[in-house]
């Protein structure tokens, strides 16, 4: 019966630190996201297949993603992605302008931002679960040259992604 308690009070532990990671609710996110998530949800979202090059969007556009083996990623992804998971990836010519910029995403899915043939690291992230056309937001200092987005570990086939000056 010890066991049994024991093994019960650690699964509740662990599903506790697992929701104490993922936030649930819109209200959650570390800063506010309307601008990102009406960019996701519009109806007019350009559509990019994985490889495409184009200009940074003026609002989003919907990745179409592949599996990882025929993703054909630039770079190999910092995080490996898992089994029966999707992956893709566009180039953009240039920023608009240097400086911080927030890259938010429909859906759970890994991210790489690779500009100068280095991976960067983001300035600051926030996610949150059970919120309706936004999975999470992250923040990353571009210079005004070109640069890559990899996605990769994607549930589904494509995936929205805001592009937006940070405000």
């Amino acid at each position: 019966m010890r066991i049994l308690t024991f093994l019960a009070a650690l699964s509740l532990s662990a599903t506790s630190a697992v929701a104490a990671e993922e936030p649930s609710g819109c209200d959650k996110f570390k800063w506010p996201i309307e601008r990102d998530r009406a960019a996701l949800t519009a109806p007019d979202r350009a559509r990019l297949a994985s490889g495409s090059e184009a200009a940074v969007p003026s609002s989003a556009i919907t990745l179409a993603l592949v599996a990882p083996a025929d993703a054909r990623l630039p770079s190999p992804p910092e995080r490996a992605p898992k089994d029966g998971t999707f992956a893709g990836f566009a180039s953009f010519k240039t920023a608009p302008r240097a400086g911080i910029y927030t890259i938010s995403l429909s859906a759970g899915a890994w991210v790489d931002v690779v500009q100068d043939g280095h991976f960067l690291k983001p300035v600051a992230f926030s996610g949150a679960t059970d919120c309706d056309g936004i999975r999470k937001t992250m923040k990353y200092e571009l210079s005004a040259k070109p640069f890559l987005l990899q996605v990769s570990g994607a549930k589904e086939n494509s995936v929205s992604i805001a592009i937006l000056p940070a405000e």
